[in-house]
Order: structure tokens, then C-alpha cells, then sequence
């Protein structure tokens, strides 16, 4: 919904970020007692909305509604202050009253309009500060000495952008021990997000101090606030919507609908509460948040026994622009009371195509009943629904407190289907064409493609094309356009197959949106295409394997001009495109077929390629793996456990086609026929049930896939073989259970008791690794161990690597020639029978070891025994900061270039001659120490030490 502004303010353009209604808590005297709430909303500049002349995003005009008391004071706030955010203002007193309303037997409804144009583009509150609030709110401390202070958060940039709008209006009416329903009916006329969360009140000192303090405001919470549901003594739910009540009283706002709920009011009076409307953006690059509006508002609390009403709406719908909604909304009340029944929302009053709701029957006979009318337009499609309020109020008797019902309905607007979509075969393309698109505001227009037919919910809800059709995309166009060639991409369109087209339109940010999918089209391309059909191997050797490769001869109504074939071949299932390499060519139309001897085909699976060519058309190229199977026994050998890959362009999972399964015993020579599985099924677990395993032996398995392109003009079935697999049937070996020693004590003992530095030139550490076996896991597990794997990885390394393997089952390790101990393992058996491998131990690392010693005297005579003062370390240091003290304090030496210290006697601070020997006698040291360990441990030492030249 735009603002009803004057004529002078335009339409909305820029940025309503933020309305934030605050309190302010000290004793005025320039204005009578009276405010009860209000909001300000913000527009940018829209003076210009056609032609040439450009309009000023940094123009932005506002609207602020207050709610005054006009019974507790005579005194009228007919002109009010406002500060922009920049340090400006409008001047005491300088925005005049635009309107004056009378909304209860003691409530006015004020309007005020003002605009501002800034310098630069940026984020600015806009505020008021009214003096003051009403007398006896009860959820804040003496409400009549407080502020009341709103404001607004504007973001000034190239977007256009017009800030929620808070429908309904901010101030409601509660009853003692009833339900408290309140929603704001928001809208965003751009289509962003909104969403909700409660705020407390805000005071702000008074009008002069924020003239005095730079035309700056200094918003805090209100003395004494508390949310109206702790207010003492605490209320009690009633029952409400399934919950059966009693528990301590709830104030709740849905982060969604932005609908409050107070459940249930237990005290008599006036009540403030703010909330925050947030405004959240959809763009390219995401969801961000563009802005916020604060609403304080006012629930006043009665008395009355009187029954809220019950209002009854539609159930959400979603439309199609251009079609009518024409729904029923009725009321009753309890007591037989008439009920009136309003409706609030963004898509009423708007000056295009706006809502209507007429309520032609009060109740209670016949029921309280109007008719809700909107036909929305393309401007109005949507990825959110719009939101319409419905407020049900009952008429009691004179005296008696009206009470209320609300309930938000749901509508989402989407866009008309894409009419009249057609297909037409083109050489081996196909070409699309369609009707101009309906809505002139659409974005693009999305075009997927299925082989086959393809069926989608007829559902308003559901727009675009869903994934679980089976439909690919595969191009999009402007909305303008009217017709797509597809050329199948890469991989090309294949003859004789079907393909099947739905378009859908959508529409830009923010508010997005998309149309219902057209109607589907399907064309078959004339004639058989040149496609793989077979893969198969035909023999299992390291060197000596084959696989045979087949394909379908082309056909086509016209010759083919120039026709070749090219196959192409990969190693692996799943090879990148340098891997393929040429392994035939040929003209002949009739060479279908290609047998690729000399292969690896007992450690790799293969891919092929075929490229049927042609003049004046583009390269139509298929692709099929071979057969890949894989097993192995499980971990106690009580079963063998089969799967098998493949990529292929046929369908080896087809209803009724089978694969199936074939083993050779140990002795025997022929393989014969084991089991059959389902084609979709990719694995096969052989217990032994139909022919018996033996522990220690070894059974031979392959498989055949049963395919089809279900097409009667190619070749059909299409079976193909895996490799023939070897499996041992063995249990897997006991994984170890490894431990590191690390003795840092006898290092340090090392160190200390040595001459010389530690380590020497040349010097390294060694890790000791040792390991038992886990007997048990898994049960059954094998002891009979051939060798164990060592895997290493720095303990700043994600990876472990192998680094070496034992020659024997020793159950241990030296990890030598390290330069630092820091390290972490793990180890792996392997079984002497079928080399198979367990699981990894746990992962144990070991850490330096800290050690770091001064010595207590030092001969810097330049004898080259004993010249320099240095730690005797064992353990890779990160830095040492060191500092020399005499006996008077005065610091001699301070350095932190050398790990090492390597003080020579030298001053470097403190007395006079810099650079020379300090003399004989005992000095005081500071030395703070960072470890290069994986803690990065910091130690600080302190001590002495004898200098003697």
C-alpha cells in the first residue's frame, strides 16, 4: 500500500528503514500529559514518475501518526519538532499538524508531513520526541514524567524502496482474564520479507536537550519498563487454541505474521509495548536486511465481562493475476451481539486495482457476514503472500467494552502460464515458439526439457517446473522473447528419442515471483540415433583383459553427408575429458562395433565415447562406462558383501529387468548362475545361504546388467558384463591399539648432564611407537598379521600420510631423524592371508617436551669457552623475549631477536656506554618464554647469573 501523502509528496520511491516508538523518563513542564502512540513511515523521492526529469534519492518525505488523550489535557501538540539523523532539524516547533482525528470518545489520531533532503548516502534516524506520555501506564514507572520518542531508520541508495506500512491501528482494547489479539497488518508495497519481534519502550530526554546536544537524540529504555505479562500480580492463561491454560501468563509476537498474543491480561488499565517490523531484501547476491520499523503501542485494559467475538476467514489461497478472488468472511458473537467486521492490508485503498471488503449483514440474524473482492495484476505477483487482516468487533450494550477477533488470510499471487508452446524438429535441433507472454513486468522466461513425457501437479501453488518432474533446465531467455532453439548442449539430441518442453516466467527482485509452468510439448526427432549399447568385458587380465564396444547404426530420412564415427576411451568410471583418447575412426556406417584388447581389466573400469559426425550438422556424441564390480568378505568372514557401478545412457533398471549374478567355487572351472536382483539394485550379499562359503578359500564373481533405451528402433535387451572379481574369504585383520613413549624427564636429564648445547649439529629426536592388537574388534578379527603400516602427520597437518612399513609383525617402531617431537600416528595391520587391511588405530599424538634451563655463570672473555649466555633447551622455541637486570634494577640488556638469548655481556640499555661489557658481578633476568608447541605454551623464567671476564 503507498501512503496517502499530499499531492506535493509524490509516490514512494527510496528506503523506509525503521519506526521506533520510545519513552523517555524525566518531569516536563513545556506540554501537558497525552501521548499514547505512533509511527513514522518514510518514502523517497517520486515526483518524476515518468518522463525525462530524474527524481533525488536523497529527497525523502515522511508521515507520522500519533494517538494523543485529549481528555487529560487541554494542551494540543499542534506543531512538533523532528531531528533528520544528519545534525539538523526542523527547528523548534516546525512541522505543523496536517490532520486531526477523533478515533475513540477520548483518543485523537494525528497526522503530521515533513521531507528532508540529505548530502550523502547512508543510513539516518529520523526521530521525534513528544512531551510527554500519557498518565497511569502501567508496565513503566510514572509514564507522565517520560518522553515519548519514535523514530525512523532510512538507508539512502540507488534502490528503490518504500518501507513497510503498518495498516492497522496503534492503540487496541483488552479485557481482564481474555485472550489479547493484536496484529500491525503489515505491508511492503516492493514485495520484500518482513518479519517481527518485540522491543521495549524508549524515552529521549526533552526536545532542548537534543536541540542543545547537536539536534541528536539519546534514546534509552523507559524508567521502571517491564513487558505487560510480568506486570504484578502475575495473570494466568486462559484456555486458547488447544492449550488448556493455567501456566503463568504469555506475551508473544509470531516472528512471521507479526501476530501478538497476550494470554491473559490480569490487571486494569493502560499498556505500552513496542515491536520491530525487520525488511529483508532478495537479491542476486542473497538476503540482507534494508531497513526497520519500530511501533510503540498502546493495549488499554477493561474491566468487562463481556465475550470477544469468533471471526471466520478463508482457508490461504493462491491466484492467478488478472483472475478475481470473491470470498466470504463471517462473524459471531457469543451473546447474540451484531459484529461489525473490518479488513486491513497493503492491497486496500491502493489507487490501482485495490481490495474491497463490504459487509452487508451485522448479525446475529443472519450472520455477520461481507464479501471480500480483489482481481490482483501482474504488478502484484510475489514469491511472498499478501497478508489481509480481518478484525471482527462486537456491539454491546451502551457502557460495555467492545472486545475483538483477528485473523490473518494469506494470499499468493502468481503468474499466468506461458500460452501456446510449440515444437518443431530442426536438421537435429528442435525449435520452440510460444505466444507472447501475458505480463509485461516479467523478468525471463525458464525453458526445461525432459526425454519423455512428464505430468505436474495441477496445483495454483505450484510454479515453475519442481524437481521431482524430471525436468532439466536448459536455458533461459528474456520475457520478450518468443522462440529457443535447442541444440541438446554437449552431449546433442539423440533420433528417434522424445523430448518433452514446459516454460515458466519470472518475475524480478525484490518481490520475485514466477508463473505457473505452460503446458507441455513434446517432439520426436525422426530416425534412430548412433548410441552405445554395449560395453561389456569379455575377458579379466592385468594385460590381457578385452572389452568389446557396440553401437547403433544411425538412421535418418535424408543420407548423411560425409558420415564418420570417432570412438573415444577413458580409464574409470568417471574420467575428465583429457583422459579420452582416440582409439578408432571410420566411415563405414556399418562398423558398429570395436573390441579393445590388451587392457587392464581386472584393476580399471573403462569409458567410452562415440561421436557420430556429419555435414552440416554438429557432433552427436554417447558416452557408457563398463561394469565395475567391487566386494569383499566383512570383518569376521561370515558373508561376502557385492556392488557394482556403472554410468550409462541406457536404462539398466528398468521394471522387469534383472541383474544378475554368477560365481566360480574354488576347484571348479565354470561359473554358474547365483542369484538375480532387481536392476535398480546395485549390491548383493552372498551368506552362503544357496551355495556355502568356505573360510581361507577364494570364489571368482561377475555380473550382468540387463538394459534397454526402450525404443523399438534400437537393440534391445542390451546385456553387459563386469569383470570377473577375486575374493579371498577371510576375516579382516585385529586393528592395532597404538602407544607413543615419551620420557621427557630422562631428556631433560640428557640435557642437563652433557656438554655442549642440545641438540648438537646433526642431533634429532626419535619417537618410540608400540602397539597390541584389539582381539576382539571386530569379533572375530584375525591375529595371523604379515606387516603394519605407519601413517604420520605434523600435529598442524589435517592428513595422515604413510610413512613406512614394518618387514615383519613387530609390534613396534622408531620414527628417527625428527626435528622436533611434536607428531601424531596411527597404524594399520595387514593379514598374511588375502593382504587385507584393517581399520586405522586411534590417531595418538605426543607434544614437545618442555625443557628449558639457564645456566648460573658466564666467562665472556672472548676464550671461546663459555662465551655467551644461552638456555640449554630441548624443545623448538616460537620466541624469547630476554631482559638483564644489575643489582640496582637498571636494566643492561633486553632483546628478543635470537631464540637462543646468546648474550654476550653487552649493554643494550639502561647506564652509559652502550655496547660495552657490563662488569664483573651477579645479574637479575627476566626470560618470557612461547614454546613452539601445539598448546604454544608461554612460561616466564626468573633467576641470576654470575658474570666473571
Amino acid at each position: 500500500m503507498n501512503l496517502s501523502l499530499p499531492q506535493t509528496a509524490g509516490k514512494w520511491v527510496m528506503v523506509l528503514i525503521a519506526s521506533v516508538v520510545s519513552l523517555l523518563g524525566l518531569a516536563f513542564t513545556a506540554e501537558a500529559t497525552h501521548i499514547r502512540a505512533g509511527d513514522i513511515q518514510a518514502k523517497s523521492d517520486t515526483t518524476y514518475p515518468f518522463g525525462d526529469k530524474r527524481n533525488n534519492p536523497r529527497r525523502i518525505f515522511f508521515k507520522m501518526v500519533t494517538y494523543t488523550d485529549f481528555k487529560q489535557t487541554s494542551v494540543d501538540s499542534k506543531d512538533i519538532t523532528i531531528f533528520f539523523g544528519d545534525g539538523t532539524s526542523s527547528g523548534l516547533n516546525g512541522v505543523p499538524r496536517f490532520s486531526v482525528t477523533p478515533v475513540t470518545d477520548d483518543t485523537n489520531r494525528n497526522v503530521y508531513y515533513f521531507e528532508h533532503t540529505y548530502t550523502a548516502d547512508r543510513s539516518y534516524v529520523v526521530s521525534y520526541i513528544g512531551e510527554n506520555r500519557n498518565t497511569g501506564v502501567q508496565n513503566m514507572s510514572e509514564s507522565a514524567n517520560q518522553s515519548f520518542y519514535i523514530s525512523t531508520r532510512i538507508t539512502i541508495n540507488t534502490e528503490i524502496n518504500r518501507s513497510p506500512v503498518l495498516n492497522a491501528p496503534a492503540i487496541d482494547k483488552a479485557a481482564r482474564n481474555q485472550v489479547f489479539l493484536h496484529n500491525p497488518a503489515a505491508s511492503d508495497a516492493d514485495g520484500d520479507s518482513l518479519s517481527y519481534e518485540l522491543r521495549v519502550s524508549q524515552q529521549a530526554g526533552s526536545v532542548q536537550s537534543a536541540l542543545s546536544n547537536n539536534n541528536t537524540p539519546i534514546p534509552r529504555t523507559c524508567s521502571g519498563f517491564v513487558f505487560p505479562e510480568q506486570v504484578t500480580p502475575i495473570g494466568v492463561k486462559v484456555p486458547y487454541l488447544g492449550d488448556p491454560g493455567g501456566g503463568p501468563a504469555i506475551f508473544t509476537i509470531d516472528p512471521i505474521t507479526g501476530q501478538i498474543v497476550w494470554n491473559a491480561p490480569n490487571r486494569i488499565g493502560d499498556f505500552n509495548v513496542a515491536f520491530i517490523v525487520r525488511e529483508w531484501r532478495r537479491t542476486e547476491f542473497g538476503v540482507r536486511q534494508i531497513g526497520e520499523v519500530i511501533r510503540d503501542m498502546q493495549i488499554v485494559v477493561d474491566g468487562t465481562v463481556n465475550l470477544r467475538p469468533t471471526v471466520f476467514i478463508p482457508q490461504d489461497i493462491c491466484v492467478v493475476a488478472g483472475v478475481q478472488v470473491r470470498k466470504n468472511v463471517t462473524a459471531t458473537d457469543p451473546e447474540r451481539n451484531p459484529v461489525t467486521i473490518s479488513a486491513f492490508g497493503g492491497i486496500f485503498g491502493r489507487p490501482v486495482a485495490p481490495a474491497t471488503f463490504v459487509q452487508d449483514a451485522l448479525g446475529p440474524q443472519p450472520i455477520a457476514h461481507g464479501i471480500f473482492r480483489w482481481t490482483p495484476q501482474c504488478f502484484d505477483v510475489a514469491t511472498q503472500p499478501y497478508l489481509v487482516l480481518f478484525k471482527a468487533q462486537d456491539k454491546p450494550a451502551t457502557g460495555v467494552t467492545p472486545l475483538i477477533d483477528e485473523k490473518v488470510w494469506r494470499i499468493r499471487v502468481v503468474g499466468p502460464r506461458p500460452e501456446n508452446v510449440k515444437g518443431q524438429q530442426r536438421q537435429n535441433n528442435i525449435r520452440l515458439k510460444w505466444d507472447s507472454y501475458f505480463c509485461q513486468n516479467a523478468d525471463s522466461l525458464i525453458i526445461y526439457r525432459k526425454q519423455g513425457t512428464g505430468a505436474i501437479a495441477a496445483d495454483t501453488c505450484v510454479t515453475g517446473v519442481p524437481a521431482s518432474s524430471g525436468y532439466v533446465r536448459i536455458g533461459a531467455v528474456s520475457d520478450t522473447a518468443r522462440t529457443f532453439i535447442d541444440t541438446g548442449g554437449t552431449a546433442g539430441l539423440q533420433r528417434g528419442s522424445t523430448y518433452c518442453y514446459r516454460i515458466y516466467a519470472t518475475f524480478p527482485l525484490p518481490a520475485g515471483g514466477a508463473s505457473l509452468a505452460s503446458l507441455e510439448t513434446c517432439v520426436t526427432l525422426e530416425g534412430a540415433p548412433a548410441v552405445l549399447t554395449n560395453v561389456t568385458i569379455d575377458r579379466t587380465n592385468r594385460t590381457s583383459g578385452q572389452v568389446t564396444v557396440r553401437w547403433n547404426k544411425p538412421q535418418s530420412a535424408t543420407p548423411f553427408a560425409n558420415p564418420a564415427y570417432t570412438l573415444y576411451r577413458a580409464p574409470g568410471l568417471q574420467p575428465g575429458a583429457a583422459q579420452f583418447k582416440v582409439v578408432k575412426t571410420t566411415k563405414d556406417l556399418d562398423d558398429i562395433s570395436f573390441v579393445d584388447a590388451g587392457r587392464n581389466t581386472l584393476d580399471s573400469a573403462f569409458t567410452y565415447r562415440l561421436v557420430f559426425s556429419y555435414t552440416g550438422s554438429s557432433p552427436e556424441p554417447s558416452q557408457a562406462s563398463s561394469v565395475r564390480l567391487s566386494g569383499a568378505a566383512d570383518a569376521g568372514a561370515t558373508l561376502i558383501n557385492l556392488s557394482w557401478a556403472f554410468r550409462v545412457p541406457w536404462n539398466n533398471g528398468a521394471p522387469g529387468r534383472n541383474t544378475s549374478i554368477y560365481r566360480r567355487d574354488p576347484g571348479s572351472t565354470t561359473f554358474v548362475l547365483l542369484d538375480a536382483v532387481p536392476g535398480s539394485t546395485t549390491t548383493y550379499v552372498d551368506r552362503g545361504a544357496r551355495r556355502p562359503l568356505v573360510r581361507g578359500e577364494q570364489y571368482f564373481y561377475y555380473v550382468q546388467t540387463n538394459g534397454t533405451y526402450n525404443d523399438p528402433k534400437l537393440p534391445d535387451p542390451l546385456l553387459n558384463l563386469s569383470q570377473e572379481l577375486p575374493v579371498l574369504f577371510v576375516p579382516m585383520p585385529c586393528p592395532p591399539v597404538l602407544t607413543i613413549e615419551s620420557d621427557c624427564e630422562q631428556l631433560k636429564t640428557r640435557v642437563l648432564n652433557r656438554p655442549g648445547y642440545f641438540p648438537a649439529q646433526g642431533e634429532t629426536y626419535t619417537n618410540e611407537l608400540k602397539w597390541e592388537l584389539d582381539t576382539n574388534n571386530p569379533t572375530g578379527c584375525s591375529v595371523d598379521i604379515a606387516y603394519y603400516r605407519i601413517f604420520y602427520r605434523r600435529p598442524t597437518d589435517v592428513s595422515l600420510t604413510l610413512i613406512d612399513s614394518t618387514s615383519s609383525p613387530v609390534r613396534a617402531y622408531s620414527h628417527t631423524g625428527l626435528k622436533e617431537q611434536a607428531a601424531c600416528y596411527a597404524v594399520q595391520s595387514v593379514s598374511r592371508l588375502g593382504n587385507r587391511r584393517s581399520m586405522l588405530s586411534d590417531t595418538v599424538c605426543v607434544d614437545n617436551c618442555v625443557i628449558f634451563e639457564m645456566p648460573n655463570i658466564f666467562t665472556p672473555n672472548g676464550d671461546g669457552i663459555n662465551d655467551t649466555f644461552r638456555p640449554r633447551v630441548a624443545s623448538p622455541l616460537r620466541k624469547v623475549r630476554f631482559q638483564a637486570f644489575n643489582r640496582w634494577g637498571v636494566k643492561v640488556f633486553e632483546g628478543d631477536a635470537d631464540t637462543n638469548i646468546n648474550w654476550t655481556g653487552t649493554k643494550t640499555s639502561g647506564e652509559r656506554g652502550k655496547g660495552m661489557q657490563v662488569p664483573d658481578g651477579v645479574y637479575y633476568y627476566l626470560a618470557e618464554v612461547e614454546f613452539a608447541d601445539a598448546n604454544s605454551t608461554k612460561i616466564t623464567y626468573k633467576g641470576w647469573v654470575e658474570i666473571t671476564h
